[in-house]
């Protein structure tokens, strides 16, 4: 299939460009960047200029769509530059795909939809879960739900069908160093303390990329038209444990120091993705361990070139 996607150039969208181009399909790249190899067709245009978007759209089947603010720090910087692009972003991608007759509209969202999921007690929660509108959440969360809402309003109003996925928080080469585990290694490597919030045990299910990729190309599967999916990990982490797996592969003797628990702090809830293994038979292949032992090496070498240049440039 011919197949395009939104910022893909990004640490997610390059690794399912990987994953489909290697199942064979037709990848075009429509973002601000150029993509991080030669063999994919780049086409310059940005999610808030309509123009250039609809141009990037033209002889696609699919379109998926990545481009987001995704950092949540960046969220609380600029709130409306977040809505602008996450929000405004997404429906623009939307009449783009409609103006030009694409298939199915594929989005990136989050499972942090799921922080307003009702009932709140629930430790476990699934694609079913209602949403409370006027719960208290994060801008960023609002942004995700608004465009999954879209998706269902241009499916009634223009028989534009979608295909939802719901990431896990994903981890793995090419990341943003502004996550956890790149933090927590710079730290080891500058032989800084590793900072814990609380006693270490919030947890998360945090996703390798490569898996969240497959996922992306299962998606393509007729049974996902108009369906949402959570892909996320399959095991609990906590953060206490991110941080021994950092000192312990880098060989770092660092202290892991433990600093008050944050009010508020989101302690973690168990999201399901049984329904991406009983409809798309997908499932994640590689654990927290073997991620790990992948990504850390990865952010040594690319943290190490950083504080060479660094030197340089003082």
């Amino acid at each position: 299939m011919r197949i395009g996607l939104t910022g893909a150039s990004g640490f997610i969208g390059s690794h399912v460009v990987d994953a489909l181009a290697a199942a064979g399909h037709q990848v075009a790249v429509i973002d601000l960047r150029p993509p991080h190899r030669k063999d994919i067709e780049f086409r310059e245009a940005s999610v808030l200029d309509s123009v250039s978007l609809n141009d990037a759209c033209t002889a696609l089947d699919i379109l998926y769509h990545l481009a987001a603010v995704a950092d949540v720090n960046d969220v609380v910087a600029d709130p409306v530059r977040a809505i602008d692009l996450n929000v405004t972003g997404t429906i623009r991608a939307l009449e783009a795909a409609r103006l030009n007759g694409i298939k199915r509209f594929m989005l990136a969202s989050t499972v942090w939809v799921y922080s307003s999921a009702q009932p709140p007690d629930f430790d476990s929660v699934d694609e079913g879960a209602a949403i409370d509108v006027a719960a208290a959440r994060h801008v960023y969360t609002t942004s995700k739900i608004a465009a999954e809402m879209l998706c269902h309003d241009y499916r009634s109003m223009h028989n534009l069908s979608f295909t939802i996925l719901r990431y896990g928080i994903p981890y793995g080469p090419r990341m943003r160093f502004s996550l956890v585990v790149p933090v927590f290694v710079r730290k080891a490597l500058r032989g800084e303390a590793l900072t814990v919030s609380g006693d270490g045990s919030q947890h998360r299910k945090f996703i390798y990329v490569e898996d969240l990729a497959r996922g992306h190309v299962a998606a393509l599967s007729d049974a996902a038209v108009d369906q949402t999916y959570n892909l996320d990990g399959s095991e609990k982490v906590t953060i206490l444990r991110i941080a021994e797996t950092v000192l312990r592969l880098t060989g770092s003797r660092n202290q892991i120091e433990f600093m008050p628990a944050r009010s508020g702090d989101y302690a973690g809830r168990d999201v399901s993705s049984n329904k991406a293994q009983r409809e798309l038979n997908w499932v994640p292949e590689i654990d927290f361990e073997e991620g790990m032992e992948r990504t850390v090496p990865w952010l040594v070498e690319q943290l190490g070139k950083e504080a060479v240049a660094a030197a340089s440039d003082g």
